[in-house]
Formats: C-alpha cells, structure tokens, sequence
C-alpha cells in the first residue's frame, strides 16, 4: 500500500510543477486576429520568393536583400498581412547580411518558436498573425538589449514614415 501513495504523491506533485513551468501567451497575442489562408491560396497572393522564404522557411541571400542597408525612417512590416513589426529607430548595422533589429514593436506580434534545423539550436521568429518566417532571433546583439533580431528583407516591407 506504501509504494501506490508515494506513487501519487510522485505524480500529483509532477503535475504540479508542469502547470507552474507551462509557458503563457502575452495577453495582447491572445488578442491578434489571425491571417489564414491555405497554402495554394498563399501561392496565389506572395511572389515565388515570398513564398519561399514566408512559407517554406527559406532564407535570403547574405549581403543581398533590399533592406540590408536600408535607411530610411518608417516601419517595416510582415510581407504576408502587413502588420507593423519593426520601426527604423529599431534597425541596427550588425554586418551580418541581413536587416537587423534590436528588439521588436510591443504587443506580442512577433513568435518564438525553437528551430533545430541544420543541426543547430536557434529561436525562429514568425509573425504572429500569419505565422510567416521572418528570421532568427540571437542574443549577441550590439545595444542595450543585447538581442539581435536577424530578418530576411523579403519577409518585410517598408512604409516610409
């Protein structure tokens, strides 16, 4: 009888830590409205580039990208739904070959998500409202917040402030 009660404890108590570790969403991602559509239907509304890179987890070429050494002042925003994700103030140099941002616009409209592709452990960054790759997110960023939000230029577009 002894080793069925340590066995409950054991798993009452297991079950307690899971639910104090479980992760929680932003409440302003709970709030965006999703972009749907299937993937013909994406087929349809992103060149065959875009869709590369948004849907497939592509990435642009190093050094290439029209917004590598963009200067502009005015905010870029997800190619897929344009929803704001970044602001010039945001975008840094950090000779990588792609866009690079410090941190993000608040409100959640950027995701997380582990990528272990290729053989490494890095955190992919997807828009929020259309689940479009955007890039990876470092922490060997340059600035105060010490982040590096790596960005391929056809993930984004510019609206010029």
């Amino acid at each position: 009888m002894k080793p069925l009660l340590v066995l409950l404890i054991v798993i009452s108590s297991l079950q307690a830590c899971t639910a104090q570790t479980k992760p929680k969403e932003t409440p302003a991602a709970d709030t965006i409205k999703r972009v749907v559509y299937t993937e013909a239907e994406w087929k349809k509304i992103l060149t065959p580039e875009q869709f590369y890179v948004l849907r497939q987890k592509g990435t642009d070429r190093p050094f290439a990208g029209k917004y590598y050494l963009h200067k502009e002042k005015g905010v870029y925003q997800c190619a897929g739904c344009h929803t704001d994700l970044f602001t010039s103030d945001m975008k840094f140099d950090s000779d990588c070959g792609w866009p690079s941002f410090d941190k993000e616009i608040a409100g959640g409209k950027i995701k997380k998500v582990t990528d272990t592709s290729h053989g490494m452990v890095r955190t992919e960054i997807v828009c929020t409202k259309c689940g479009a790759h955007l890039g990876h997110l470092f922490n060997d960023g340059p600035t105060l917040t010490g982040m590096r939000y790596c960005v391929n230029s056809t993930s984004i577009d510019f609206k010029k402030e």
